[in-house]
């Protein structure tokens, strides 16, 4: 419907009232809805009127006719008239509500965009959408008494009150954008709950000297920091200190909500200030860390202050006891955000939390990472998943309205950073920051909200930086004009003092004494923390790692075994599906052969031995999570943990019915996301150290997309902040001819980055090396990230097999000797690792050779040389040393291999030669021809002279 609409309209309308019937049914329901009185009492009553009634009525129309296009004369003379006069004038009404309801309907969708947001007062400019003229009301009109219906909250019977109300909900300090949401409930809620009360609280005297003491903690906090370290980064928060009242707000109302944890997450501005006055971080223990007095504590790890976490008890003023967990965060902003999820998600399924209401997740954002970074679209998007819903996020834009030197116009398509959070169905509210009393208003509705409908919900708190992107940097280079005005401005305390004291809320001397007080107290942190004695507080692990360690990884092996007969009985119950389950017919033929393994009349495939170690661990009491792209079936086909009816629809996951008390199981399809799932699986082993918790790729490559959750997160934790983690990745590998994107899980990458045990790196073979290798992950106290480099072709492979007892007996190895050989008599010895080991040995085998050694190296980090060397342990020393991969030389394993043992071997008296393809700038060719004629060249090269 648009405007031209409205003519239409009107003379559908004007036959109504002449004659009901000659409109369809529809329109007469539509139109019945507006009248005063049925058309056939109007009718009625108007051929009876008197002469005297109808001058009445005929001056009554005069009197409307001042206002121009709006009379009912003109409206008349323009469509059309009844022939009586009264009833033109119900008409004209009837046209002037629709006018009102439009403007009012304007003021709802695009009033945010005439409020008064940014506190440096730049003007906005007109918005000519939201004047009465647009809609043909003009002065007279302001004064007449409408139907307010549509503006059932606001009372007020005439257009000057209703305009007047609808200003200061919509136009003030507040900008509210919520007419998105496609839900009339969540629409009608908001509109209820701010143009009743006009976006305004009334707030106690207690709140309003509460908001006054946590803006002096906030302000004062940073003034002295920068007196006392002049020069130094600090980020500060100097421009936006309304954050603190804001996150001491919403943390009250969090305790009424009966939440008893809230998990944070943020970028480096204004995070000391987050620790010292939220998180209740000692301020000496901060001090201390600028002044850095003993290097040897951090010698090759640590991390920057603005970039740790940190976690306290926070009491409510009314008594409610909340623990607060500010997460660890590199410099990469926007992609701690998952890792927060997470961390909430594992925290609610520990508690039994199904509701999702007891543990809050909290992310604090910059305007223009929250605009520019893809993985806030991730981060949003999983929001309302089944997978990964937490029951709503509360998102914070600290809005400094530019980027490091980077305008609003350079950094974004959109009219607010906030925009990409239409997609989903949640309102965003936009709010002065040197107003902080609107933002309390809008705390209190944005959880209310979050509470009420379990959604995530945005605040954009409109603010600036007042020493540009941090203290060594000149802001005026780039923005002389805004720090022009941020030069002549007052603090937000100063300003929100004055109001107090004007309204008589607050007296000079209690602000002196809230000064003083907080001065003092820093004044005492400052001396305490350079007094020779002082240790600052050590980051220790989480709640629940006790019985857990990182550091160099054991020696001792680990029994993985199992009972042989328990195995097979819990893999059989893995394959029993409801009385009349309607199960695809393919599917069939795959659970008989399950089913056959278990009872040990076949070998074990690779898919049915990760079903074995899921079910044995759920029968120990170890929780399962696996998450990725399409991995409940599995990219090749080959889990199918998941069944679907094929009649119903209905899924049912066998594995879950084996799950005892302590133990839950979780597999969920994810989104077409890398870097945001990785992230939010990484945080959720954070809190689990007792599960299993994997995410699977849908090829190897695909982890690119989350590079840096892997280096900024993964691979440096334990390093940079103590944290442990035991994260499974599956990436499917090998060179198949499938093309350079889904060959290479990119194996060069993660051994590059291997040091000080802090990852593993592991390609096992058999199908009974990878059951242990996952039994392993949970069953020692040992936690690291775990790589496993996963098979394709493999899956279906007829020697890639395990008997039952070596999964219920065996142990994983992390070198495989040959024992089809004589080590003793071998003329040559193959390293290698996956796929191209059974190339190898088919080769091998075709060439009816029995003086050749394929040693598999199963673990490739933590490797050390003296298992390498022990692994020869027989070979004369005349025999060849070659290392044989699929990838191009300078990438896949061997630099690694040469770059780390290549001295050891030498020193030991061998000289490993490579047999690689040739250097290339891509993993592989595009051509499954050239591939193959690669393939041959390289076990010729690898048997050649033989």
């Amino acid at each position: 419907m648009n405007s031209f609409s409205l003519d239409y309209i009107d003379d559908l309308y004007v036959q109504y009232i002449q004659d009901p019937e000659s409109v369809s049914e529809t329109w007469r329901q539509y139109f019945e809805q507006f009248m005063v009185s049925s058309p056939a009492t109007a009718r009625k009553r108007n051929a009876g009127v008197s002469q005297s009634r109808r001058a009445s009525v005929s001056k009554s129309a005069a009197a409307g006719r001042s206002g121009g296009n709006g009379s009912a004369l003109a409206v008349a003379e323009r469509r059309g008239s009844t022939g009586d006069e009264a009833t033109d004038q119900a008409l004209w009404m009837s046209r002037m509500q629709d006018r009102v309801n439009q403007l009012v309907r304007e003021y709802r969708v695009r009033g945010h965009l005439k409020a008064q947001l940014d506190p440096l007062g730049i003007d906005r400019g007109d918005r000519p959408e939201l004047t009465p003229q647009r809609y043909g009301l003009s002065e007279t009109d302001m004064q007449r008494r409408l139907d307010s219906s549509a503006v059932e909250h606001v009372k007020g019977d005439t257009l000057d009150v209703i305009l007047t109300k609808l200003r200061n909900t919509y136009c003030r300090s507040i900008g509210a954008q919520f007419m998105h949401i496609d839900d009339r409930n969540i629409r009608d809620w908001l509109q209820q709950r701010m143009e009743s009360t006009e976006n305004r609280l009334d707030l106690p005297h207690e709140t309003q000297r509460r908001i006054y003491a946590r803006l002096a903690d906030a302000s004062i906090f940073e003034e002295f920091v920068r007196r006392k370290f002049v020069g130094a980064k600090t980020f500060s928060l100097e421009g936006a200190e309304t954050l603190i009242p804001l996150i001491d707000l919403a943390l009250e109302k969090a305790g009424e909500h009966g939440v008893q944890e809230v998990v944070m997450g943020m970028a480096h501005r204004g995070r000391l200030n987050v620790m010292a006055n939220i998180l209740k971080k000692r301020a000496m223990n901060i001090f201390w860390s600028f002044d850095d007095p003993n290097p040897e504590l951090s010698r090759g790890g640590g991390d920057v202050r603005y970039h740790l976490g940190y976690s306290s008890d926070w009491k409510t003023a009314r008594g409610d006891h909340l623990h607060i967990s500010l997460c660890f965060n590199p410099s990469h902003l926007e992609y701690v955000n998952t890792v927060a999820m997470g961390r909430t998600r594992c925290k609610q399924d520990h508690r039994g939390d199904g509701d999702r209401r007891q543990v809050m997740n909290v992310l604090i954002h910059g305007d223009a990472a929250f605009a520019g970074e893809g993985v806030v679209q991730e981060t949003l998007n999983l929001s309302q998943l089944d997978g990964y819903r937490v029951g709503g996020t509360l998102h914070i834009i600290i809005n400094n309205q530019v980027g490091f030197t980077t305008e609003p116009e350079q950094g974004r398509s959109t009219t607010y950073a906030t925009d990409v959070a239409k997609m989903l169905q949640i309102p965003i509210f936009h709010v002065n920051g040197e107003d902080p009393e609107a933002v309390a208003q809008v705390v209190a509705l944005a959880m209310d909200f979050r509470n009420e409908f379990q959604r995530d919900v945005v605040i954009d708190l409109y603010a600036f930086r007042r020493w540009g992107h941090n203290e060594g940097d000149e802001p005026r280079f780039t923005q002389p004009r805004m720090y022009a005005e941020i030069d002549r401005r007052a603090g937000v305390r100063e300003q929100y003092l004055n109001r107090l004291k004007a309204l008589g809320k607050i007296s000079e001397e209690e602000a002196e004494e809230i000064q003083k007080e907080r001065t003092e107290k820093l004044e005492s942190e400052f001396d305490a923390s350079k007094h020779h004695q002082f240790v600052p507080d050590t980051q220790t692990l989480a709640a629940g790692w006790s019985d857990y360690f990182g550091g160099p990884e054991p020696m001792e092996p680990t029994d993985t075994t199992f009972d042989e007969t328990t195995l097979g009985e819990l893999v059989d119950a893995s394959t029993r599906l409801p009385e009349g389950f309607a199960q695809h017919k393919k599917l069939k033929r795959l659970i008989a052969n399950r089913r056959g393994m278990a009872s040990g009349e076949k070998p074990f495939d690779w898919a049915t031995a990760e079903l074995a170690a899921f079910a044995t661990l759920l029968s120990n009491g170890h929780s399962i999570r696996l998450t990725g792209q399409d991995c409940q079936r599995g990219t090749f086909s080959q889990r199918h943990a998941v069944q679907h009816d094929v009649k119903s629809g209905q899924t049912y996951m066998p594995l879950e019915h084996l799950a005892t008390n302590r133990a839950r199981v979780e597999l969920h399809n994810s989104p077409l996301s890398e870097a945001g799932v990785l992230g939010f699986e990484w945080g959720y082993s954070l809190d689990a150290p007792d599960s299993l918790v994997l995410w699977e790729a849908q090829f190897g490559d695909f982890w690119n997309c989350a590079q840096v959750i892997v280096d900024q997160f993964i691979a440096s934790a334990e390093d940079k902040w103590n944290r442990l983690s035991g994260l499974v990745m599956l990436l499917p590998h090998g060179f198949e001819g499938q093309g350079p994107e889904h060959c290479s899980a990119r194996v060069e990458r993660f051994l590059a980055m291997t040091a000080e045990h802090n990852i593993q790196v592991c390609q096992p073979t058999t199908p009974a090396q990878y059951f242990h290798l996952l039994r392993r992950q949970v069953i020692r106290k040992w936690r690291k990230p775990l790589i496993v480099l996963t098979p394709k072709s493999l899956l279906r492979h007829p020697e890639v097999v395990s008997d039952r007892k070596e999964l219920a007996e065996g142990t994983f190895e992390r070198i495989l000797i040959d024992k089809d050989v004589d080590m003793t008599k071998v003329r040559r010895v193959m390293l290698c690792t996956g796929k191209i080991y059974y190339d190898l040995k088919k080769s091998r085998q075709e060439r009816e050779l029995d003086d050749v050694a394929l040693i598999r190296l199963e673990q490739l980090y933590p490797l050390e040389s003296d298992e390498l060397i022990a692994a020869l342990d027989g070979v004369p020393r005349n025999a060849e040393l070659f290392f044989v991969q699929d990838e191009p030389r300078n990438m896949g394993t061997w630099p690694y291999l040469k770059l780390n043992f290549g001295d050891d071997f030498n020193s030991a008296g061998w000289t490993l030669i490579p047999i690689t393809r040739a250097e290339s700038a891509s993993p592989s060719t595009g051509s499954m021809a050239a591939h193959l004629m690669e393939q041959k060249e390289l076990i010729e090269a690898a048997f050649a002279g033989l």
